[in-house]
């Protein structure tokens, strides 16, 4: 059975739940497991790479181009507003 079908399984199997305790159990081994598949494909970057970001974030910031938290927060309430 190739993945669809096993998620197609699944997902009917798990519809027909009843019982609080395993859905809960369910809940809590999805948030595990996908927590720990981040970490596991985290890769810290290198200190060359973090200093290249700080100058460029000096760079921008010399040059103007940033914007204000207040303004982006502006920006992303008339983003959310539309929907």
């Amino acid at each position: 059975m190739d993945l669809e079908a096993r998620k197609k399984t699944f997902v009917q199997e798990f519809l027909r739940l009843q019982n609080e305790d395993i859905v809960s159990g369910l809940e809590k081994l999805l948030r595990k497991r996908k927590t720990k598949l981040i970490e596991e494909s985290f890769n810290p970057m290198s200190m060359e790479q973090y200093n290249s970001e700080i100058d460029q974030a000096m760079e921008d910031s010399e040059s103007g181009r940033m914007i204000k938290a207040s303004d982006l927060k502006a920006k992303i309430q008339k983003w959310t507003s539309r929907v």
